[in-house]
């Protein structure tokens, strides 16, 4: 993939971008020849914290027309496959990372609400937002850019650009906005086909040609390996770099569970901001970023969080990416 053969590329540009000015860093990212409209002017970090992924705007295109099957249809994934499972008004989708592992985001209206599904394959990240932001409903494509080796979406009503960790509009219009998560999750597909016989699947049929099933971050998930962009933090050892780590924030504190430790407990409690929240172990799913094959990859667990015994939004994510982001989450083992 494109981003994996610029990665060195950046890696070995990071330490002179890095030594520039705050003059310099201050600049509008080259990718302003790529057209856009963003307001450059207004913006709450500083440009210099941005790197481009490869492909530029909308090089890995957005998913706009999702179409859906019902789950006896669909004959393209195996039982350990990993799914984006969202349930809204007692239905429930499923989202093949085979597929969002190619475009990243999905555009889509379930139980009328308008939605974006997203993956960052090189943080290992799924969430999901609802897309109305002051009154608007927006939609979502992949810029281009990353910013601590995490997605950098844009809106293209404003062309806004928004960090996939947590759902903050850092350039544009909309900066200082922040759009909700929705309570999601990843599971294999057959604890999705069990739990939810009357779902419906996005399919294949994208509109675009991919190698759907196929990883193109072949060992990326490697625990000890360090991620291919520059990151900040990147010296902060208390978990190895691409540990899974649930993460939980709320009221401004922020708090992670290890995979390692969950899968030997099963079940840990975290309190945070007044709230207890409950972390479950609830099965296995294959992770989508080992074997050449998804549905060959190592088995890992899936997760499920309840506060009050009410499913609650989390995230999942390599440890990396928290250190840079959220230093001063609390590690709960």
């Amino acid at each position: 993939m494109l981003r994996l053969l610029t990665a060195l590329l950046v890696v070995g540009l990071a330490a002179v971008t890095g030594a520039g000015t705050a003059m310099s860093a201050e600049r509008p990212p080259a990718t302003l020849g790529l057209d856009w409209k963003t307001n450059f002017s207004k913006r709450l970090v500083p440009f210099s914290e941005f790197q481009s992924g490869g492909p530029g705007k909308g090089g890995i295109p957005a998913i706009d027309r999702p179409r859906f099957a019902p789950i006896d249809q669909i004959d393209f994934l195996k039982p350990e496959e990993p799914v984006i499972e969202l349930e809204i008004g007692g239905q429930a989708r499923a989202y093949p990372l085979q597929i969002l592992i190619w475009h990243e985001i999905v555009n889509d209206t379930f139980g009328g609400i308008p939605i974006a599904v997203t993956f960052c394959p090189l943080c290992n990240t799924a969430i999901v937002f609802d897309r109305r932001v002051k009154g608007r409903t927006l939609t979502f494509g992949v810029s281009g850019n990353l910013r601590n080796s995490d997605l950098v979406m844009y809106d293209r009503q404003t062309e806004s650009w928004w960090q996939q960790f947590g759902g903050d509009a850092l350039v544009g219009d909309l900066a200082g906005t922040k759009l909700r998560q929705l309570a999601a999750r990843i599971v294999s597909w057959r604890d999705f086909r069990a739990a939810h016989p009357d779902g419906r699947v996005l399919t294949r049929d994208t509109g675009h040609t991919r190698r759907y099933g196929d990883n193109p971050y072949v060992g990326y998930d490697d625990i000890s390996s360090p991620p291919f962009f520059p990151t900040k933090n990147r010296d902060d050892t208390r978990l190895p770099p691409k540990e899974r780590v649930v993460f939980l924030e709320s009221g401004g504190k922020a708090a992670v569970v290890p995979h390692s430790a969950l899968a030997r407990k099963r079940v840990i409690e975290v309190r945070l901001d007044g709230k207890t929240y409950v972390v479950r172990a609830t099965g296995k799913v294959a992770s989508a970023l080992d074997s050449g094959s998804i549905a060959d990859g190592r088995s890992l667990t899936a997760v499920e969080v309840r506060v009050v015994g009410k499913r609650v939004p989390f995230d999942q994510r390599f440890w990396f990416a928290v250190a840079a982001f959220r230093p001063d989450a609390t590690i709960v083992r």
